[in-house]
């Protein structure tokens, strides 16, 4: 009998069965976040970050505390790890403490290590390479706006081939969904590796994936368009000109919506950076959910939270 999952450490960690009762359950915490106010009494749940943070943080704490848990903040300061101690010390220390961990952080291998070394579930909040927890609220808000039937829709990528995009990727794939990245080529684009492992659950599960440098290729007809800050944190300053010139050609402007379905949407995981990777009249107007994105990722990591905790998450076996 197959082992439940314990932990999140990347997006490709999830089925798509996994998805669509995480989804589920998330929507059903959107109408009453209480309803599983008891499943996590008397439990602490410690949030780790060594990145600043608005939406993560609150929708963290928030979550823990909807499941009546105690969640405890920490930054790497305010634990020995600063000072030397080892990750897999770390780890085991605050299994024995939490009942759950939750990483915003920059190495995915520190996540990897977390996880290795705790007995408790560890979810990837975000790395550098993947940001999953923020794709389950994506992916939600997209079935909230379009139905879980996405049959001929096309879902649009345009920007820096980051952590954001790679995880697009690999959702979409695992969804079974046409998913488009367009990026500049190069160093900006996402990493080959990506690429190819989500071109290889394509071919399992229906998906269609598209990586390009064009734009409005990737714009028309699409029935969203997702973008994400140009310069993240960790990125070198000393690339901030050369790579706010190749991303340029790929802001999300109204004239780029407009090559979009009539009934798209426009998406970003937030923080903006208004007059860079997209207009104020984009964000700010009609077609914009990014609202219900950044409301989402409370509900989805409440629903992370509720599940691993259960064991009810099989995996990709």
């Amino acid at each position: 009998m197959s082992r439940p999952l314990k932990d999140l450490l990347r997006t490709s960690d999830l089925s798509k069965a996994d998805i669509e009762l995480l989804l589920d359950t998330a929507s059903k915490f959107a109408k009453k976040p209480l309803r599983a106010k008891k499943a996590l009494a008397k439990k602490t749940v410690a949030i780790y970050m060594t990145k600043s943070s608005t939406r993560t943080r609150l929708a963290s704490e928030t979550a823990v505390a909807h499941l009546g848990g105690s969640p405890i903040f920490l930054r790497a300061d305010d634990l020995q790890i600063g000072r030397g101690e080892t990750i897999s010390d770390t780890a085991k220390i605050i299994s024995g403490f939490c009942s759950a961990l939750i990483v915003r952080t920059f190495a995915q291998s520190d996540v990897d290590e977390l996880g290795k070394h705790a007995s408790i579930p560890v979810i990837n909040a975000l790395t550098d390479d993947d940001h999953p927890t923020q794709l389950l609220a994506d992916w939600l808000t997209i079935n909230e706006r379009f139905g879980k039937d996405l049959k001929g829709r096309k879902f649009s990528y345009i920007g820096d081939g980051n952590n954001v995009a790679s995880a697009w990727l690999i959702m979409g794939a695992t969804m079974g969904e046409h998913v488009v990245v367009a990026t500049p080529g190069g160093k900006w684009a996402p990493k080959a590796s990506v690429v190819n492992q989500a071109l290889e659950i394509a071919k399992r599960s229906g998906a269609q994936i598209e990586v390009t440098s064009d734009a409005k290729a990737a714009a028309t007809g699409a029935s969203a368009i997702y973008t994400d800050v140009w310069m993240s944190m960790g990125d070198s300053e000393s690339d901030r000109a050369e790579k706010i010139s190749a991303l340029t050609p790929f802001a999300v402007t109204q004239e780029l919506m407009k090559l979009t379905a009539k009934d798209s949407i426009f998406m970003h995981c937030l923080p903006a950076h208004r007059g860079e990777e997209v207009s104020a009249e984009v964000i700010d107007g009609e077609k914009s959910v990014v609202w219900r994105q950044a409301f989402h990722r409370r509900t989805t990591i409440q629903a992370l939270l509720y599940h691993l905790t259960k064991g009810d998450l099989m995996g990709n076996k």
